[in-house]
């Protein structure tokens, strides 16, 4: 298959609104890699339309991407070609590296067409936003297979990956789909939560009685423990045992054989609040010495689920029935703090006294739910306090996909009191409607200060924006030291000037409350 063929397909699914287009589309690309019979051709067409690699990261971002050489006037790329020059580029190492992988970056551009440009560009930089997410993608690979779309999206969340769930239905056939089952060893996708802006809320949508369990600023791990063998395995199922020790430590000292568990794993300090989360977060590193940082800073384990324990499979259990395994198997110190109550004043002490404790909130769950592997599931909702921020927006990038031809990724400044100037603190596109690409498109390039670097359009600080964010981060990257965590567009305040915007000793506040 050309890469052509992808990245047409890409495009017009990125420019198509309607889910059942898209999965039509998507369908229709995979029939016609299934008619060829190659399992690796299509889980790597499934990887690239779900935004992935399945290399990870190639060591390729943005500003490799900058300007590329003249595009091919004819096709010649083949998907499975590209995805060997991907691993090629992967596999660069050592002195002089970054020029051989300049060179084998732009030799793979040299080949590529305007639209396969495009399509590589976004791919390789993560902006691949054609909304072919796992849910469409789980449905078109339903679709282009002839199978039902719950046995496919079952497979997927037992399988981990629904590359390789593709692969084989799409080559083998639904009977193919049974080898897809929960598996000590094998890394199952998380189940995620849904969002509640409060806990009566909460309590309304799961049906008057909620089990709250404490929600830790820390990294999510899944422990698999076969005997004394034990895997740690991120959100995003990367293998991460050998940089946590502590928590293979807290594995094993368990009373089990076989064992699958949802925990978190976060950096405390001496009197139990949590540290920044980059603390934790730096143990994920793959150049830390991890005896050394274990010894500075261990990490403590939270287990707040289980999916399999000594032979039997959990996940299809109700909450309340995982809940009273896990009470009776894993030690209080290694458990969160959890109130199972339908009393909206208890749920409000609980998350306040959660928050108190440095936390960021709490996890609402269904005592029903079973546990909805790499779904978004109703039976669980997080809830936390959103906070704003007033900034003002220094510059605009150019969008991909359904956002091209608009200015969309907005830089955001803090106002400096001593100096009238701005402060980066970061970035963002979230939370855009199609409305609002429109009008920033015509504010900004009225607003545009001089000519474009690059895919940047510079604009005068005038416009105020307000967005909501989770937290604030140390960073390198920003003059401030400082950004935004998982910062989203509310709304443009045209009734505050630049004058009335927050200012970096706010955001500084915001940081130091988090430390």
């Amino acid at each position: 298959m050309q890469l052509l063929d992808v990245a047409t397909a890409s495009t017009e699914v990125g420019a198509s609104s309607s889910r059942l287009a898209k999965t039509a589309r998507i369908a229709d690309l995979l029939h016609r890699a299934g008619v060829e019979n190659d399992a690796k051709q299509i889980a790597v067409v499934v990887s690239w339309l779900s935004g992935e690699l399945p290399q990870r990261q190639i060591g390729v971002g943005w500003a490799a991407l900058r300007s590329v050489p003249a595009a091919a006037a004819e096709p010649t790329l083949t998907v499975l070609g590209v995805h060997t020059r991907f691993t090629e580029i992967k596999a660069v190492s050592g002195k002089g590296s970054q020029a051989k992988r300049a060179e084998l970056v732009a030799s793979l551009f040299r080949a590529a067409t305007d639209t396969e440009q495009m399509f590589l560009r976004r791919l390789l930089s993560g902006e691949l936003r054609q909304g072919a997410l796992i849910g469409v993608m789980a449905d078109a690979v339903a679709k282009a297979a002839g199978v039902p779309a719950a046995a496919v999206r079952r497979a997927a969340m037992l399988g981990g990956e629904l590359p390789a769930v593709a692969a084989a239905v799409l080559t083998t056939g639904e009977a193919a789909l049974e080898q897809f089952t929960l598996t000590v060893g094998r890394p199952v996708g998380p189940m995620l939560a849904q969002t509640a802006a409060g806990v009566a809320e909460a309590l309304d949508c799961l049906g008057g009685t909620g089990v709250f369990e404490a929600k830790l600023d820390g990294a999510r791990v899944q422990i698999h423990r076969a005997g004394d063998s034990v895997s740690i395995y991120t959100r995003s199922l990367d293998d991460v045992t050998a940089r946590l020790p502590e928590v293979v430590d807290a594995a094993l000292a368990l009373p089990v054989t076989t064992l699958i568990a949802d925990a978190e794993a976060i950096a405390l300090r001496p009197d139990g609040r949590p540290h920044r989360f980059q603390v934790t977060a730096s143990r994920f590193g793959r150049s830390v010495d991890i005896a050394a940082a274990a010894a500075a800073q261990p990490l403590s384990v939270f287990v707040f689920d289980l999916l399999h324990v000594d032979g039997t499979d959990l996940l299809d259990k109700p909450a309340g029935e995982r809940v009273a395994v896990l009470d009776a198997l894993v030690p209080q110190r290694h458990r969160v703090d959890r109130l199972v109550t339908g009393d909206p004043a208890a749920a409000q002490a609980f998350l306040e006294t959660t928050l108190a404790a440095g936390h960021e909130g709490v996890m609402a769950k269904s005592p029903t739910a079973l546990y909805e592997a790499g779904r978004r599931g109703a039976g669980w909702l997080k809830v936390k306090p959103v906070h704003t921020l007033d900034l003002v927006v220094l510059a605009v990038e150019w969008g991909s996909g359904r956002r091209t031809g608009k200015l969309s990724n907005i830089h955001l400044g803090a106002r400096n009191p001593d100096t009238g100037e701005f402060v980066m603190l970061g970035k963002t596109f979230k939370g855009m409607t199609d409305a609002m690409l429109e009008w920033q498109t015509a504010r900004f390039l009225d607003l545009a200060d001089g000519a474009a670097d690059g895919y940047v359009v510079k604009v005068r600080p005038e416009q105020v924006v307000e967005i909501a964010f989770d937290g604030v981060q140390t960073s390198s990257r920003y003059p401030g030291g400082m950004a935004l965590r998982f910062a989203r567009v509310l709304r443009y305040r045209d009734d505050k000037s630049p004058a009335d915007a927050d200012t970096i000793d706010t955001v500084r506040a915001f940081y130091q409350g988090g430390s």
